[in-house]
Order: structure tokens, then sequence, then C-alpha cells
């Protein structure tokens, strides 16, 4: 199932295709004497489990399934990038290697547990994956025409979205048909083209390269015919991230007023009327999974915090887009500030990043607080949402 998509590679083996213009997402970066880990929550139990990583090294979540698998990138002991799988609920990281390169990284996972991502070949380009069912056997895309590739969704049948290089210097959004056979190009609306979510019809999400210039959010129909600009609300730039099964689509957009605030939105089915979904919160917001019941999931930047004046933190909504809250006041463990949730599956649990202390102060502090039995508050969702305060 196709539950996100995101502008959100920080700096890894994805970050390396189709950066050029394409993003402009509010990711958040390790402070001093900080890591950014993946975590898995369940909001059900109000529980959050690090899902580790070698070394103490960066690592964050890119998908989730219905069955609670997750899949990312985390840092090797030897200090490269590669795409990871985890078991159902979040548990027993498994490095899926690479198609003979030193570098990989995972995007997304449908329900039986194929992966698609990117990785090194042993030639050092950068190619498109799919596994086979629960991560196994990484098989290369190839391209559209040379040069590299990367996937960022896939559907329950295994089709297959993302970008490829093309020989005249631009690229492509691409599809495939099940199981990753068969790539081939969008039909796009300008130059460039990026697909970032896909849902079981084969509606496939993303952005376009606008004649004006900037960037456009997309819809497509089934088994991606027929690419449709979001329109109206998005006018100056926006890109579409993730849908559901009835086409509901999320993703941002940079506002004409006040200019170049980024805005989250949602649409209704099939991605008609666009939606502002923090027209009074803060100025910046981006929107990177949505359920098929309508929640939205991503980050705000609070006032006062260490990014022009302000903090990222991870934002949950309810059904169908209401009631934007901060992940922090749901599930809050001790020493750690969710900064970005990521995906969020059909049974009420969320990948997000997660910002710790330095992992020798980090262990020492959850030692102490074992020691005394701390058991950390669980502060209520309220009626107000997040605060601009």
């Amino acid at each position: 199932m196709k539950v996100i998509r995101g502008f959100k590679v920080r700096g890894l083996i994805l970050a390396a295709a189709f950066s050029a213009g394409l993003g402009f997402g509010t990711s958040a970066s390790a402070q001093v004497q900080q890591v950014e880990h993946a975590f898995f929550i369940d909001l059900n139990s109000k529980t959050a489990t690090d899902l580790g990583t070698v070394n103490h090294n960066f690592s964050s979540a890119y998908g989730i399934n219905d069955s609670g698998q997750v899949v990312g990138t985390f840092v090797t002991a030897g200090g490269f990038p590669h795409a990871f799988i985890t078991g159902p609920n979040g548990t027993g990281m498994r490095d899926l290697g690479t198609l003979g390169g030193s570098s990989s990284g995972a995007s997304d996972i449908n329900d039986a547990g194929q992966v698609v991502g990117s990785s090194e070949t042993a030639g050092g380009a950068l190619h498109a994956f799919i596994t086979e069912p629960n991560g196994m056997g990484m098989r290369d895309l190839g391209t559209l025409d040379g040069g590299r590739s990367s996937a960022y969704a896939i559907n329950e049948a295994g089709q297959v979205v993302g970008a490829s290089d093309l020989a005249s210097g631009l690229h492509d959004a691409f599809i495939t048909s099940p199981d990753g056979m068969g790539m081939r190009a969008l039909a796009s609306l300008g130059i460039n083209s990026v697909a970032r979510g896909i849902n079981d019809a084969g509606q496939v999400v993303g952005e376009f390269g606008a004649a004006s210039g900037g960037y456009l959010a997309f819809i497509t129909g089934a088994n991606g015919m027929g690419m449709r600009d979001l329109g109206p609300l998005a006018s100056i730039n926006s890109g579409a991230n993730g849908i559901n099964a009835t086409g509901q689509v999320v993703g941002s957009f940079i506002t004409e007023t006040p200019i170049n605030d980024s805005h989250a939105f949602i649409t209704g089915p099939d991605g008609m009327d666009m939606r502002d979904l923090t027209p009074m919160g803060p100025p910046l917001t981006n929107a990177n999974g949505i359920n098929d019941s309508g929640q939205v999931v991503g980050s705000f930047y609070t006032a006062g915090g260490r990014y022009d004046g302000r903090d990222p933190h991870a934002f949950i909504t309810g059904p169908n887009g209401a009631g934007v809250t901060d992940l922090n006041s749901l599930v809050h463990p001790p020493g750690v500030i969710f900064t970005d949730a990521i995906g969020i599956n059909n049974n009420g649990q969320v990948v997000a990043i997660g910002v710790v202390p330095e992992p020798e102060i980090y262990a020492l502090f959850l030692a102490g607080l074992a020691l005394v039995g701390f058991t950390a508050r669980r502060k209520k969702m309220n009626a107000g949402g997040f605060s601009l305060g």
C-alpha cells in the first residue's frame, strides 16, 4: 500500500538523484551532539520504538506497510548508507545490501514486503531497484535512457514509480507494469518530472517542471495515464508526496501571500479541490503521507527554534486532514523530539524521524530513567492542535 512520499532523502544515496529544483520540503538535520534516528510509533499503545542504527550513526525511515514493516536507510559500520527492512511492527532491522556498489536506500514497501529504492551498481551508476516479497533478492529496474534512475513508490500489484535520466539531460517520471516489469515514461505536462506516489488503481502523483518556471504537483488517471495539474491553489511551486486509495493527494505548495511560505495540502478524492491544511498555522509545513481514512502526517516549524527562529516538529491529523496536532503531544519518549512524520499505515502506526541526544548521553539518560522507574508522561491531544508560540 502506498502511504508515503516526500522530499525526504537527507544527504544519502537517493539525494544524488534528481535533486536540482525538485525539493522544497522542510527536512530537519541533526543538532550538535544529537543524532537522527528512525522510529516506529504505535498510536494505539502510545509507544515509540527506536529502530536502531549501526555504531549510533544516522538512520531514517521512508515507508511502512499495513503489517508495520518499515524500510529506509541507515549508515553501516563502514560508513556507507544501506537500505533496510524490518519485520512486522518495526522489529529486527535487516540490511538489504546493494546492486553491487557501496550504497543503497529504500523508499517504499507494499503489503507483500516488496521494497523499492535506489542503489549504486557495480559500475557506480545509480539505479532503481525492486525486491521480492519480504525484501528478498534486490533486482535492478534499469533506466529509461541510460544515466540514473530512482524508485520512490510501489503499489500492491508491484507497479513502481520514480524518475530516470534521459539522453537529453532531462529526466522523466516513470511507471512500470506489475512486479516492476517494463519501465515506461509518463507523458509529462512540462520539462522534467518525478513520480513520488502511486495507489492500487495506478494513479500516480508527483511534480513536473512548469514552462513558466518552478514545479507543479500532478495526478494521473489509472495506470499512469493522463497527467493533470492539481491546480489552482498551487500556482507557484508545488509537489505531491502521497496518494491514498480514493485518490486523496498530499504534499506542499509555496504560497503567494505571504510570499515563499511552504504549506501542506490535501485534496478530495481523485485529486480534486486542493485544500490548505494549515491556512492559519505555521508558515512552514509539509505533508508527507496519507492513509486510506485521510489521516495525514508531515512536519511543521514552531516559533522560537533553531531554523530561522523555528524548530521542526512532526504532525498528524484526524481523518480527511482534520485537526493538525503535534505528534510529540501524543507520544513523547524521554529525550526524543519527533521532527518529521514520514508515513502512516491503516492501523494507526507511523514512521517518524526523532532527534536524540549524543549516544553516550542518551544511553546514560535511559539507564537512569529505568533505575528510578520513570514513565514518560503522555500528553493528550488538545482541540486546538499545535501552538504557534
